[in-house]
Parts: structure tokens; C-alpha cells; sequence
């Protein structure tokens, strides 16, 4: 791998976890940190949800020692009022997992349970699954993102990634993700090998985006050809290390840190 090859893959590696904004105002359930909101949205989230406690630039939710399904209950109600006001798009009718504690790969208690498109308004903390999948002539297998999708349509794409529901393993969210969106049999996915955890953290149009991403390699079988079932893929290219290195601009941000942390790790 060439030095300028390398630094710029550092580079996109190290840029993926920014820091959290100056300004706006942490969203705390008790005394715990769960999220962060910018201005204009603390103020709207405040006039939805009386019984929310601003406390300078700090925005209280209280349990009250109530059940996770109740906490559910209640922010899901506040997401869907925020949807009807047109605040948050892409509902999907899939709930991901606020937990006690999302900063290894081991999942953490579900405080609660929220649609998955809510998660960026509230700042909460997500997990997602990346799989880079290598052909025998060492070529990376990618998806082009569908023009249809909420997120980053028509951008350059891994071979498989999704976001992890609130109780599904990771494990099984990758092999799931496989079969989806490259037809890959849960047989063929059996020896998916862990490259690491990444932390993304930036500000999108929906909030902020924070999302650990589980990340796994394959080697693919011989003369696989990837086929998408589920829609979200418009087309697959495969790619050499020197042709990724050239089009990782086209890659959706966190698609592109597990690009990179890929080529860093195969040392090409």
C-alpha cells in the first residue's frame, strides 16, 4: 500500500467519530446520558412533552422506576406526535434499543425501545452491522444504495449493512443482512470473521447521527454472484484495493470507515 494510501484511509477512519457538537442540550433519563438535541429541536420536544425537565442545558426525562415497556410507551407516543408533525421522515415500524450502557460490543439492558427513524431526533446511541465480502481474485464486493432509501440513496455501499433491531443478535442481524441484500445463504455466512467495532457520531438534516457498527469480513465462495432480494440495492461492483482507495468519496460515510478499516487491516 502506498503511504498516500494509507494516510487517507486513516484519515477516513479517524474523521468517522466526531466529537459531539458544542451548544444544544444533553438528553439524560435520571442521571443517565442517553442523547443530545440542537436548539430549535430541545424547544419543539419541550412544548410535545410536558413532563420533560429543563435544567439549564441539560433536558430530564424521570422514570419514576417505571418498566422499560412503559419508558417505550411514553417516547414512543412523543415520536409519533413528532411524525405527525412532519419532524421525523423514513418511519420504518422497526424499534432499535436505547441501552444502560452502548460502548462495547457486548449489547448493553434496553432502557427502552423506539422506532428507528426517531433515533436521530432524540441523539440516541445505535448499533449497526457492516459486512465487507472479498472475492478469490481479492476484489471487495459492493452495493450501490437503491434511490429509494431514506439514507444516502445511490451511495456506494458494503456488501451487506443494516441497522440491528432492538432483540436481534448481531450475529444473526449479519447473516440476515447477507441473505437480504446479497442472496447469500446462512450456510455461505458461516465463517464470518469480527474485524471491530466503529464509533460514527455527526450531525445529518434528521439530528445526530451516533451509531457503534459491528464489522465483519467474508471470503466469499467461488463464482458467487450476489443477487438482491429485498430491494434496497440497485447494483453490485467489485472492486480492487487500488479502485477503492479512488472512489471512497462515493461510499456512504460509515461504509467508507469500514472500507477503510478493511484495506488498513488486510494491509493493502
Amino acid at each position: 500500500m502506498k503511504a498516500e494510501q494509507r494516510l487517507l484511509l486513516q484519515r477516513c477512519l479517524a474523521g468517522i467519530g466526531e466529537a459531539r457538537p458544542a451548544g444544544g442540550h444533553a438528553l439524560l433519563l435520571d442521571d443517565r446520558a442517553i442523547g443530545w438535541l440542537d436548539q430549535p429541536r430541545a424547544a419543539l420536544l419541550q412544548s410535545l412533552w410536558p413532563a420533560l425537565q429543563l435544567e439549564g442545558k441539560t433536558l430530564r426525562w424521570r422514570s419514576a422506576g417505571r418498566s422499560a415497556d412503559a419508558l417505550s410507551d411514553e417516547i414512543g407516543a412523543i415520536a409519533e406526535a413528532l411524525r405527525a408533525r412532519g419532524e421525523i421522515s423514513g418511519w420504518r415500524n422497526e424499534r432499535y434499543r436505547c441501552e444502560a450502557d452502548a460502548r462495547s460490543a457486548a449489547r448493553g439492558r434496553a432502557l427502552f425501545r423506539l422506532e428507528r427513524a426517531a433515533f436521530r431526533f432524540f441523539g440516541l446511541r445505535s448499533r449497526a452491522v457492516h459486512v465487507n465480502g472479498w472475492t478469490t481474485e481479492g476484489r471487495l464486493v459492493c452495493g450501490r444504495r437503491a434511490l429509494s432509501k431514506a439514507t444516502d440513496p445511490g451511495a456506494l455501499d458494503n456488501l451487506a449493512a443494516g441497522g440491528l433491531p432492538a432483540d436481534e443478535a448481531v450475529l444473526a442481524c449479519a447473516r440476515r443482512e447477507l441473505w437480504e441484500e446479497a442472496g447469500l445463504a446462512h450456510a455461505q455466512s458461516r465463517h464470518l470473521q469480527w474485524r471491530g467495532l466503529i464509533h460514527a457520531r455527526r450531525i445529518e438534516a434528521e439530528g445526530l447521527h451516533d451509531e457503534l457498527l459491528h464489522v465483519y469480513t467474508l471470503q466469499l465462495p467461488a463464482a458467487f454472484e450476489p443477487r438482491n432480494r429485498d430491494g434496497e440495492v440497485s447494483e453490485f461492483l467489485s472492486l480492487t484495493p487500488e479502485q477503492l482507495c479512488q472512489r471512497l468519496a462515493e461510499f456512504s460515510p460509515d461504509a467508507a470507515a469500514v472500507v477503510a478499516l478493511e484495506l488498513l487491516l488486510q494491509g493493502h
